[in-house]
């Protein structure tokens, strides 16, 4: 079998999402919540940035603490193009939109311990599926299947579709990838996927 090349990272731009309204926390900027003293969206950036060629961070409220977190990553900071808060499809097409390379890795910005080799992972089963998108499978001990599809690497192709898809009411991002190309990627460590949506998870996280 032939060997799968690795997706240079000059070819992927990272992205965090950290646009939307932190509900489950009682409306806090679900990013700039502190886990061991740092931001949780800080804490996403260093893990992310050895991957990608060049970092965005999607944000709708707080831009310059955001701003002032992603300097040492040279992050540009980008809002939606709606001030309504539309959820992650729309945080993922500024994305698309910003970025300047053919490939956009997306993750939320409440995972702190997303794995060192995601884009790796991912764009191996992209290329080799001929894929738009490859997204993220758990599995547990009794064989139950997870999707985690905020964590995805995207070809910025997409990004007229997805625009169009905005405009005319959709904001399932599993309905969107299933109009097209894509591709499940099993990871055997679902603590490395675990995110903080309440503050009672980011408690937890505090204790692991």
């Amino acid at each position: 079998m032939a060997r799968m090349e690795r997706t240079p990272s000059s070819l992927v731009t990272g992205l965090i999402l950290a646009g939307g309204r932190g509900t489950r926390m009682g409306g806090l900027d679900k990013g700039l919540q502190p886990l061991r003293g740092e931001p949780l969206a800080l804490h996403v950036a260093r893990r992310l940035a050895p991957q990608v060629g060049a970092m965005l961070i999607s944000a709708n409220r707080n831009l310059d603490a955001y701003a002032s977190l992603g300097a040492a990553f040279q992050a540009n900071i980008i809002s939606d193009a709606s001030g309504d808060f539309p959820g992650p499809l729309a945080g993922i097409l500024a994305g698309l939109r910003a970025a300047r390379t053919p490939l956009v890795l997306a993750a939320p910005c409440d995972a702190p311990n997303l794995p060192s080799d995601l884009a790796e992972c991912l764009g191996k089963a992209l290329d080799a599926a001929s894929a738009d998108i490859a997204t993220v499978i758990t599995r547990d001990g009794t064989g139950r299947t997870t999707l985690h599809p905020v964590f995805a690497l995207l070809r910025t192709s997409l990004a007229d579709d997805l625009s169009a898809r905005l405009a005319a009411g959709e904001r399932k991002v599993r309905a969107w990838y299933a109009r097209h190309r894509h591709v499940e990627v099993a990871f055997a460590d679902e603590h490395a996927f675990y995110n903080a949506n309440s503050l009672q998870e980011l408690a937890d996280l505090e204790r692991a």
